[in-house]
């Protein structure tokens, strides 16, 4: 089975702008930002979905959450930004590797969408 992109950027097969590094995971700058400030965080374990979660990812999955409000924070939007989950085709998720979009810097409307 071929790598997904995410996989290929946390081999380091492909550049990317990290802003955080963990044994856990990595944060990446999104190539196409819809903020000033839109990171990826992506899980070093492969996961397509967030509906593939097992029970043993219940960690894992704070610790990803835990990551994006590092980041916010860092980026200096600690009170204000979002996180965003896409899971499936449907929602718009295109890299079937879990990854979570923090976004902030502008005004966030809602629904989304």
């Amino acid at each position: 089975m071929s790598k997904t992109l995410f996989e290929k950027i946390i081999d380091r097969e492909i550049p990317a702008g990290f802003v955080h590094e963990d044994e856990l995971c990595v944060a990446i700058k999104d190539v196409n930002p819809q903020a000033p400030m839109h990171v990826l965080v992506i899980p070093r374990k492969p996961m397509p979905r967030l509906c593939d979660a097992v029970p043993e990812d219940q960690a894992l999955l704070g610790h990803l959450l835990m990551v994006a409000n590092k980041v916010a924070a860092d980026a200096g939007y600690g009170e204000a930004y979002r996180v965003v989950i896409n899971n499936g085709a449907g929602s718009g998720q295109t890299v079937f590797h879990l990854h979570l979009h923090v976004v902030g810097g502008r005004p966030l409307k809602w629904p989304p969408g």
